[in-house]
C-alpha cells in the first residue's frame, strides 16, 4: 500500500482564504472538481470548507453565498494528520469523526496536502487488484 506521502505528493493543495466569499470558494471547488478546500490564513491552517459546510451552514440557514465569508461557515475545529500517519490511521480518524477530508501538515505545521476518503478507497481498490493479480499469477504458474 502506498504511504500517505505518496498519496499527497504531487497533488495540488486546493486552498481558500477565510476572507473570501463562499461563492468564490464554490467556484474553486467546481473548477478543480473537489469536495473540500483547506482554509489558510496566510500560511496557517484556519479550517476546512466543504460541500457539507455549504449545505448545512449556508443553504439550510438561508445565507447568500456572495455575501457570506468562508470564515463564517468553515469548520474551524480541524483534525489534521502528518506524513507520519498511515493510510489506515487516516481511515480510522475519518470513520470515527465522520470526516471525508483531512488536511496533511508537514513537520512545521504547514498544510502540504489533503487526503479524502476517495483517495483512500482508490488506494484500497488498487491494492486489492494487485493482490488478486499476484494470486492469479501464482495459481497459473
Amino acid at each position: 500500500m502506498k504511504t500517505l506521502k505518496q498519496l499527497v505528493e504531487g497533488k495540488e493543495l486546493n486552498t481558500v482564504s477565510p476572507k473570501h466569499s463562499v461563492l468564490h470558494a464554490l467556484k474553486i471547488m467546481a473548477e478543480r472538481d473537489v469536495g473540500a478546500l483547506v482554509v489558510l490564513d496566510g500560511q496557517r491552517l484556519a479550517g476546512m470548507f466543504s460541500e457539507r459546510d455549504y449545505a448545512r451552514k449556508v443553504i439550510l440557514q438561508g445565507k447568500v453565498s456572495v455575501y457570506t465569508k468562508v470564515s463564517e461557515v468553515m469548520t474551524d475545529k480541524v483534525v489534521s494528520v502528518t506524513m507520519d500517519h498511515t493510510i489506515d490511521q487516516c481511515m480510522a480518524i475519518m470513520s470515527e469523526k465522520n470526516f471525508r477530508h483531512l488536511p496533511v501538515l508537514d513537520e512545521k505545521g504547514l498544510a502540504v496536502g489533503i487526503i479524502s476518503i476517495r483517495d483512500i478507497l482508490n488506494e484500497m481498490v488498487a491494492q486489492q487488484k494487485f493482490i488478486i493479480g499476484q494470486l492469479e499469477n501464482y495459481i497459473a504458474s
